[in-house]
């Protein structure tokens, strides 16, 4: 398995849901930044479970920088990011050990990993490792927010239930990033949420659960950033994106809900407000070529249902090669895409950070040095 992911900024994820510790190291990230360790907190706050909506397992993330920084700064040299898992009940899985779970990846585990993975909780490829990406995003978003660039996710849909879409007016989707950012269950009307955790907890009560479709959107990127082809931003960030567990599906803009309107009527004409260039429409999402136009860069993802329910299911045993049953126990989420949605941002932001600092050179996000030299 490759977990390390970026060119000019690398990070490196490790751990396993019931081992000592998960983590993150950044390789690349220019000394001088400041480190916001209560906006880290704020950021796995967000992702942490709470209530009838989530899982029972609440861990406490108390995570320690290990190395790269010193006096809240950044030093230049890898960052290494511990968060020690602290409440696992690693028993609640002796009993399933050889039996593939419905959507998860024990079975392709067990093929790729010849028997010696860790497969307590998912292991490495439990949601749990998340916690490690959010508190590595949560280093590189004050640089973006600084360049004046912000990113914000919504639950536009769970369970069936929705919620109304982002602004198409610049200065409205600031706002609503900004309010967002705040919520612990991210959604733009009030009256959403109410109805979309009645839905999780109704499907919970059946032992079964839900997913949806979160949109993200990028205000404040400069024109000019992406590379044409393999390198696009749409592809940086698609690659990302889907390594989150439980993302099936990625769309930028309009693509799926209007290709099959007309050229004259997708297309983004350009237009002169004053010395900017913007466009009239947005069914692009701010990209050309894989290159921003300057525009607001938008994205929805597929968020599929948590595949471990309480219902009975078929399944096999992998070890003894026949057909079996399986009634999982444990704790578990019936809907994960609210936790999810700072996760998004997290890779976003990481991935931005690296193809800016790959564009500008790192001298571009050179906003702390001075103090920390006061």
């Amino acid at each position: 398995m490759k977990n390390t992911f970026g060119n000019s900024l690398q990070y490196t994820i490790f751990g396993e849901s019931h081992g000592p510790y998960i983590g993150c190291v950044l390789d690349g990230l220019m000394p001088g930044l400041k480190i916001d360790t209560d906006f880290i907190n704020h950021q796995l706050d967000l992702r942490r479970p709470s209530g009838k909506i989530s899982t029972a397992r609440v861990e406490a993330d108390q995570f320690q920088i290990a190395s790269g920084a010193y006096n809240g700064y950044t030093t230049g040299t890898p960052l290494c990011i511990l968060i020690p898992n602290a409440v696992q009940h690693s028993k609640d899985y002796s009993k399933t050990a050889n039996l593939a779970r419905p959507g998860h990846a024990d079975f392709t585990a067990e093929c790729k990993y010849k028997g010696f993975q860790d497969f307590r909780g998912g292991g490495h490829f439990s949601g749990r490792i998340t916690a490690a990406l959010v508190a590595a995003g949560a280093i590189v978003i004050p640089a973006l927010n600084k360049k004046g660039i912000i990113i914000g996710s919504h639950v536009k849909s769970c369970g069936g239930i929705e919620d109304l879409s982002f602004s198409e007016n610049t200065e409205e989707l600031k706002k609503q990033i900004k309010a967002l950012n705040q919520k612990n269950f991210a959604v733009i009307e009030e009256a959403s949420e109410a109805k979309m955790k009645a839905r999780i907890e109704e499907v919970a009560a059946e032992g079964d659960s839900v997913g949806g479709i979160l949109e993200t959107a990028i205000v404040g990127l400069p024109a000019g950033v992406g590379e044409p082809w393999f390198d696009s931003l749409e592809s940086l960030i698609s690659h990302a994106v889907f390594s989150v567990p439980a993302v099936k599906g990625i769309q930028f803009g309009s693509s799926f809900d209007k290709v099959n309107l007309k050229g004259s009527e997708y297309n983004d004409e350009f237009r002169m407000d004053g010395d900017k260039v913007i466009t009239t429409s947005n069914n692009n999402a701010g990209i050309n070529g894989g290159i921003t136009n300057g525009m607001p860069v938008l994205f929805s993802c597929a968020v599929k249902p948590t595949p471990s329910i309480y219902k009975k299911q078929n399944t096999i045993d992998f070890k003894e090669h026949k057909n079996s049953e399986l009634q999982i126990e444990g704790r578990h989420d019936p809907a994960i895409i609210h936790r999810a949605r700072v996760v998004i941002d997290s890779v976003t932001a990481l991935v931005l950070y690296d193809i800016l600092q790959s564009t500008f050179g790192s001298n571009w996000f050179a906003l702390d040095c001075q103090d920390s030299k006061d």
